[in-house]
């Protein structure tokens, strides 16, 4: 028991002293991520993404990566067009190729994306440090650019209600004295 009242006692002294990243009471962190979604390229900030489909698939990020892809993929069907395209070193004109000439299958294609961030789901955390652990311990479920966000339990009288006892609460009076 004595273990338990310690710990309400030093988490009452993180949440008393922690920042409120401009969010008001009762507050909680959580991840903050970022993903790539189709988007507008006439109304949206975004790039293209290309890719080849056929159950397994593979982005292609440059030049380098889809000329690897192909030289592999049709490696006994390369003819001296393809081979020029390949040696020219220009991701478009390579591309267009394939669209025009290697897609009968309909595997390759591309589409315009935006970023997004999104809350992370299952996350939750009473204090910012202990979502910063969370994040640096479990950095592999996550992009680069994620972080913690702050949030406010709005209209949730039983959170509010609870987090106003861990702050206040004089956890000294339940240690027995003797």
């Amino acid at each position: 028991m004595n273990d338990d009242i310690q710990f309400l006692k030093e988490l009452q002294v993180e949440l008393n002293t922690q920042a409120n990243d401009c969010q008001a009471a009762p507050r909680f962190w959580v991840i903050m991520d970022y993903r790539n979604v189709p988007g507008h390229e006439d109304y949206d900030s975004g790039e293209f993404e290309y890719f080849h489909n056929d159950g397994d698939h593979v982005q292609f990020n440059s030049f380098s990566e889809l000329k690897e892809f192909i030289e592999e993929y049709y490696e006994f069907e390369i003819d001296d067009e393809l081979r020029w395209y390949l040696n020219e070193g220009d991701f478009d004109f390579l591309w267009q190729y394939v669209i025009d000439n290697l897609n009968d299958n309909g595997y390759f294609d591309s589409v315009f994306v935006k970023e997004e961030e999104f809350i992370v789901p299952n996350t939750m955390f009473l204090t910012k440090e202990e979502a910063k652990a969370h994040l640096k311990l479990n950095h592999y479920h996550y992009t680069s650019k994620a972080h913690t966000y702050a949030m406010t339990a709005w209209r949730a009288p039983k959170v509010e209600r609870l987090l106003k006892i861990l702050s206040e609460f004089d956890f000294d009076s339940l240690v027995e004295k003797g």
